[in-house]
């Protein structure tokens, strides 16, 4: 909007944000404020011929009255990448999908991209509040039936509410007790008494930011008779949301992330939530069990032997039982990964060696360990000099790596923490938030190893996060 007071051109748009945060509004104000042609699309519906059409029209606006034209893309994620092509000279565009992955980089480098965080508690009371005061003063003799939203994620109709019979009064108050009427003085409206406190609460927790939910849900509410008891009308709402979870989506690796990490961290309750999660929302379990699969490897390796064979015992469990009893064998691997020790030896050496490959992939094998299967091999000295070690009553030396690297040491030995990263802020934060306050016990010992060996500071260390299909990558500092 600044842009458009100070005269300057918006360009191309993306507005990327979860469903329900104003992306369309936002777009209609800036043809509005702009006195602009607004050409409305959605790519769930459209193809290339009518983006075109409106492109051939918008071109004959500005040939014979100068005015511009906005077109507004919603879902321009759905368009694939060659598709995207045709949007290059200008676009505003809508996606829930993060556009570094869903968006033709070449659309993408032209576009500015304006992140937009879903809506709060108290946005979603304000919309609630307006929607309210809006249908007050519609006439009430159309049925008592308000519509106050377009497109929403809830299910088709909804349960409806009637005027509830003896039976079904004494169902609910059977199982939910009756929370006492609320006066006149505390209603949120007085107007409609059937929207208690608890109701608002619940308009706004089952909206989960989304603004086309909330006006659902109170159209919803509205439409009910006001003799309706709080429990059945609480009921009714949570049977009309429709719980979305994409597999293939940015909250699926954001949620398997989450859940990795607090692993990673020993945080087993946080473990247990995202994985209920992830799980309640459709996810395949099997696809949880091979992350903790790795995780039991590059998280736990060296420390506890143990975690990998349960973690495979665990997916093949997945295989075997499905949902929803793998429930609970997830659980006990989450669980279990989670209060396990950690080790990151066997993988950071691995990370260690792989870059040293990488470096020179032509370094020959040293001849003592080279194979001899024939008389010529053996003469020209492969295999000459190599001890089997299994023979001998004590150590014996052989060399195993190539010339230019025998003195370099991938696996570090048990308890040698010099590629650690000593960060006296992010223990201070520990010690502060999960430690009572109270100093770390390994202080002392490391004020005891620094006369010894002590500790080497490094950068942060690149943390894979492999997972095969995933291509979820971070960078973390490596605990210990």
């Amino acid at each position: 909007m600044n842009l458009l007071d100070s005269g300057s051109s918006m360009g191309s748009v993306i507005f990327w944000g979860p469903p329900g945060c104003g992306k369309t509004t936002l777009a209609r104000l800036l043809a509005k404020k702009s006195g602009s042609a607004f050409k409305e699309l959605s790519a769930t519906n459209v193809g290339i011929k009518e983006v075109r059409d409106v492109f051939e029209e918008a071109k004959g606006a500005l040939t014979m009255t100068g005015r511009k034209t906005i077109l507004f893309l919603d879902e321009v994620h759905r368009f694939n990448r060659a598709q995207q092509d045709i949007f290059l000279p200008y676009l505003i565009g809508a996606t829930t999908e993060n556009p570094s992955f869903k968006i033709n980089g070449a659309l993408l480098s032209r576009c500015r991209v304006f992140v937009l965080e879903r809506l709060t508690d108290d946005d979603i009371k304000q919309i609630i509040a307006r929607a309210v005061s809006r249908a007050s003063s519609i006439n009430e003799d159309t049925d008592n039936r308000i519509d106050l939203s377009d497109d929403v994620p809830v299910s088709s109709a909804g349960p409806s509410i009637d005027a509830p019979s003896s039976s079904q009064l004494g169902s609910s108050q059977a199982s939910t007790s009756m929370p006492p009427p609320a006066t006149p003085a505390l209603l949120p409206f007085p107007a409609y008494p059937h929207i208690t406190p608890q109701v608002l609460s619940a308009l706004v927790s089952l909206s989960t930011g989304d603004a086309r939910t909330a006006l659902s849900l109170l159209a919803l509410v509205l439409s009910s008779p006001r003799s309706t008891p709080t429990p059945l009308l609480l009921d009714a709402l949570r049977r009309s949301v429709i719980a979305g979870y994409d597999r293939t989506g940015d909250t699926h690796y954001d949620l398997i992330s989450a859940l990795h990490k607090s692993v990673r961290g020993g945080a087993g309750s946080a473990a247990l939530y995202w994985l209920a999660r992830m799980l309640r929302g459709g996810e395949d379990p099997l696809f949880v069990a091979r992350r903790m699969v790795v995780c039991a490897s590059e998280d736990i390796g060296l420390a506890d032997p143990r975690a990998l064979p349960l973690a495979m015992a665990t997916y093949q469990a997945c295989q075997v039982i499905g949902m929803p009893e793998c429930r609970i064998n997830l659980a006990h691997l989450v669980s279990y990964l989670a209060e396990a020790p950690k080790s990151t030896r066997s993988y950071m050496g691995y990370k260690r060696a792989e870059a040293a490959a990488e470096q020179d992939m032509t370094l020959p094998v040293p001849l003592g360990i080279r194979n001899a299967p024939t008389r010529l091999m053996e003469e020209l000295g492969y295999s000459e000099g190599y001890r089997y070690n299994p023979d001998y009553a004590h150590p014996v030396h052989n060399q195993f790596l190539p010339d230019t690297l025998k003195d370099e040491t991938f696996l570090l030995k048990e308890g040698d923490i010099s590629d650690k990263t000593w960060s006296e802020e992010a223990l201070k934060v520990w010690e502060r938030e999960q430690n009572g306050g109270k100093e770390w016990a390994g202080r002392r010992q490391r004020q005891d190893n620094r006369q010894g060996q002590g500790c080497k500071r490094t950068g942060p260390m690149v943390d894979s996060e492999t997972e095969d299909e995933f291509g979820d990558e971070d960078l973390e500092n490596v605990a210990f």
